[in-house]
């Protein structure tokens, strides 16, 4: 199965209503027995320049639960592709960033198009990085990479990307898809049950801590939208100034 981001905005933004229907495409996956290999891309030149700040905007007039609620379907998105029991293949072309990346960590492979470039900004908008993805990303890349992908914000390439863990396979330009389906089709030749067993059994014991450590991250989230900085870090981006942060 191939499913594209394919929304109206110029970024290919991942709005509420583009990651509903994310959601909506995993879980119909969910129980055909059939299934070898998902695919998940997006458009030739972007996979996602990250949330939608627009939507952020209304979530902020909701009470408290509304908004818990209203951020719960990021983490379970991503939860649902990494639960998907067939092969899992992200391909992405152009920027991922934010958002993109936290989707990416869940699937099982990850292939980039040369021109191809991963970026985590939510610490430079005064968010934390949410959606379960820190444990995720820890598993593929270790502690130190991560830390310099989210806490200091690092633009990486492909072959950065390559080099640290977080992408499988190096395509060329506009080759992301290709390569993709190519691991797809090595997938769809094996045994369908045992191909699922290899991959529970490889899950449970990568990701036997990741809950623990996800656990609390989407209420951190919500402390951190309630500070000044926040504020400010949305505020400068939009104003395309450097934030001024003071702790509060």
């Amino acid at each position: 199965a191939t499913i594209r981001l394919d929304g109206p905005t110029p970024g290919n933004l991942l709005s509420v209503d583009a990651m509903t229907a994310l959601l909506d495409a995993a879980r119909s996956l969910a129980t055909d027995p059939h299934l070898s290999a998902v695919v998940l891309t997006g458009r030739a030149e972007v996979f996602t320049l990250g949330f939608n700040l627009a939507d952020g905007d209304r979530l902020a007039t909701l009470t408290l639960a509304e908004r818990r609620e209203a951020l719960a379907i990021g983490p379970r998105l991503c939860a649902a592709f990494e639960a998907l029991e067939p092969l899992t293949v992200f391909a992405a072309e152009g920027w991922c960033v934010g958002g993109g990346v936290a989707i990416a960590a869940g699937f099982d492979l990850r292939v980039a198009g040369a021109g191809a470039r991963f970026y985590v900004p939510e610490i430079e908008r005064g968010m934390n990085m949410s959606w379960g993805s820190l444990p995720r990303l820890v598993n593929l890349m270790g502690p130190a990479r991560t830390k310099r992908l989210v806490m200091l914000a690092e633009q990486i390439d492909a072959e950065r990307a390559l080099a640290w863990g977080l992408v499988d396979e190096l395509a060329p330009a506009g080759g992301a898809l290709a390569s993709a389906i190519a691991f797809a089709e090595r997938a769809a030749t094996m045994p369908p049950v045992q191909l699922r067993m290899c991959k529970s059994g490889i899950n449970a014991y990568a990701n036997a801590l990741a809950p623990v450590a996800a656990a609390l991250d989407r209420d951190q989230y919500l402390l951190a939208q309630a500070s000044a900085d926040y504020a400010e870090g949305v505020a400068s981006f939009r104003e395309r100034r450097p934030p001024r942060y003071r702790g509060d």
